[in-house]
């Protein structure tokens, strides 16, 4: 009986053994190198900007096509969030329409909404120039990452934006002007603007 007691004890003590074991393969995180920390804290950030400079420009104008992007940039930040809460990183962004952490970004935002006083068609190409700088700095983050589900977020948020950059192109067209590439090559933006919106998934 003693001998069976003492073999159910070492049974037990190693099922736990391997449930708790388990459990802590669970709780495991896979750690992302700096580069990949700062894309995404760069990232959310900059998908704020993009929501606050048209949300900003819908004061300004009353145009639909600046809500409805907000909306969508808002979609955008909440992807960006569920990333920096499945890696543990805080999250920089403030609560306050306008301001942002990062002073590169900040800068960016003053200059823009300023930008977006002139004029309606100077609020659409502020709009274009953001779209065309949110591609590039994916493009560029999605060559500093290989992680499945960074690398999925990111194809979704691009996609998103080469959407965004067609509504903004269209409306400049119909306000006889054409908007140029900064930061993305002109052969892309050809490319972008040539094809349909795209249904980039949630």
């Amino acid at each position: 009986m003693r001998k069976l007691a003492i073999i159910l004890l070492i049974l037990t003590g190693g099922f736990l053994n391997s449930c708790s074991e388990n459990d802590n393969d669970n709780d495991i995180i896979v750690s992302l190198t700096a580069v990949e920390k700062e894309d995404l804290l760069r990232l959310r950030e900059e998908e704020k900007l993009a929501r606050d400079v048209y949300l900003f420009s819908y004061e300004q104008y009353g145009l639909s096509i600046f809500t409805n992007i907000a909306a969508s940039e808002q979609s955008h930040m909440d992807k960006v969030l569920t990333l920096l809460n499945t890696y543990k990183i805080a999250d920089p962004v403030l609560a306050e329409k306008g301001v942002f952490n990062d002073p590169v970004l900040q800068q960016l935002y003053d200059d823009l909404t300023a930008q977006v006083l002139i004029s309606l068609v100077e609020a659409l190409k502020v709009g274009a120039t953001i779209e065309d700088l949110d591609i590039k700095d994916i493009e560029d983050f999605e060559n500093r990452t290989d992680k499945p589900d960074i690398l999925s977020a990111y194809d979704k948020l691009k996609c998103g934006s080469r959407n965004h950059m067609r509504s903004y192109y269209s409306q400049l067209i119909n306000n006889s002007v054409t908007y140029t590439a900064q930061f993305i090559s002109s052969n892309e933006l050809i490319e972008i603007i040539n094809n349909s919106n795209e249904k980039c998934g949630n």
